[in-house]
């Protein structure tokens, strides 16, 4: 028995949500661990979609612990929104189900004002990164700059007057650059203390409470936001998010020890896919990028954004596996592919007339290279719903196996449509 951790493998909305599912019935406690509500996962169970931003997957399983861990930074209006749509789906939400780490950091109005002023300022330069504009980005810069509000310093009146007085002295300034009104002190703090007694209640000291749990011998299930691809520092920046998205922030965004990690599961769609700004070598702006999109259904779970869609890049991929440590992955979405007549999978790139294994740091490297592409015999035969390699035509194993070979990791679980029982089991990650 092991723990796992899941991160996706690419760019984000590899299907981390299903997996997740999937695997929290195994599971006794499933932890986000980096992140916000800028993240989207969609569950389907039983008929039923299920769209979460911040709070883990696991929530939505009746006897499983949520935790949300001190890597995450927590919009604590968001937070109660959410759990009040899930109410509504039948699903009750409560501190007796879910955890919030005590020092995780607090998004606050002024964190969106400021993320919306800056892609406003980007969009007018042609410079812009294509953030969410819910304050993500600058939460993690004022937690770096030692002047965050946490969530356990709601609990404390008369020193959290001061920590807003200090959070202040720096937005103000920056809103006066931006020839925006300034922020008064009273304001945040009627912000704050208006929904103290709402969020205190899930605060726990969570990196005491998972070792403890780890001591029992308890299931624990890391859930990672976003893709590898986004990572602050090995991800295609600045076209990234704002915190660490690879393996290896679950440790430090949970408070346990590397070595309480186990399997580390990589969660890889079958095709590419990405949102917003930045390089994307395999990118298709013909009628097949338009085919993937339309029978993927590539639209933002929380943003509602349209995905740009393209070939599957095992270089970016094998890429992913050395950064995160990945044991083995989940293939996700292969029935998308159901029907092309051929597939193409970018084995390495050509950068100023030289042949490359990986994509570089640089950024205009990064616009410069060009994608050497291997093909393969499609298939016409469907895929949707298939649980056992017998199931899948000839064609559609040839292209895993090539996947495999390329990317330097095994296919633990492969996904064959939304719903979480339509996946074939190579390795339980939690029995490897």
């Amino acid at each position: 028995m092991t723990n796992v951790v899941v991160v996706g493998s690419q760019w984000g909305d590899e299907g981390k949500g299903k997996i997740v599912d999937w695997l929290s019935e195994r599971a006794d406690i499933v932890v986000r661990f980096q992140g916000g509500h800028n993240a989207g996962h969609t569950l389907v169970i039983d008929g039923i979609s299920y769209k979460l931003s911040l709070l883990p997957s696991g929530v939505v399983r009746p006897g499983k612990m949520a935790v949300i861990g001190n890597g995450v930074v927590v919009d604590p209006h968001a937070l109660l929104a959410e759990i009040e749509r899930l109410k509504a789906q039948g699903v009750t939400v409560t501190p007796e189900n879910l955890r919030i780490a005590d020092n995780a950091t607090l998004i606050l109005s002024l964190h969106r004002e400021l993320d919306g002023m800056r892609e406003d300022a980007a969009s007018n330069s042609g410079t812009k990164i294509g953030t969410t504009r819910r304050g993500i980005g600058p939460a993690y810069e004022d937690k770096v700059g030692r002047r965050a509000i946490r969530l356990m310093d709601l609990a404390d009146i008369e020193a959290l007057e001061g920590k807003v007085e200090r959070i202040l002295t720096h937005h103000n300034a920056l809103r006066r650059g931006f020839g925006a009104p300034e922020i008064e002190h009273k304001a945040i703090m009627e912000e704050l203390t208006s929904i103290a007694d709402q969020v205190l209640p899930f605060r726990d000291t969570v990196w005491l409470m998972l070792d403890k749990e780890r001591r029992k011998g308890s299931r624990i299930l890391f859930e990672g936001a976003q893709g590898s691809l986004l990572d602050i520092d090995h991800g295609t920046y600045p076209f990234v998010t704002s915190s660490n998205t690879v393996a290896g922030q679950a440790a430090a965004g949970s408070g346990m020890g590397p070595g309480a990690l186990g399997y580390i599961l990589g969660i890889t769609k079958a095709y590419t896919t990405r949102v917003g700004e930045g390089p994307f070598p395999t990118e298709l702006t013909d009628e097949i990028g338009q085919f993937l999109g339309e029978k993927g259904h590539e639209f933002g779970t929380i943003t509602g954004r349209k995905r740009r869609c393209g070939w599957f890049d095992a270089a970016l991929v094998r890429q992913s596996v050395a950064t995160n440590g990945i044991t083995g992955i989940a293939l996700t979405k292969l029935d998308v592919l159901d029907g092309l007549e051929e597939l193409k999978i970018c084995v390495g790139y050509k950068l100023d007339g030289q042949e490359i294994e990986h994509l570089p740091a640089s950024q205009a490297a990064q616009a410069r290279v060009e994608p050497i592409y291997i093909t393969l015999e499609g298939w016409k035969e469907s895929t949707v719903g298939a649980r056992k390699w017998a199931d899948l035509p000839a064609q559609a194993i040839k292209y895993v196996r090539q996947v495999e070979e390329l990317i330097g990791a095994p296919v633990a679980l492969l996904s064959t449509s939304p719903e979480r029982d339509d996946t074939i089991l190579v390795t339980d990650p939690f029995e490897d």
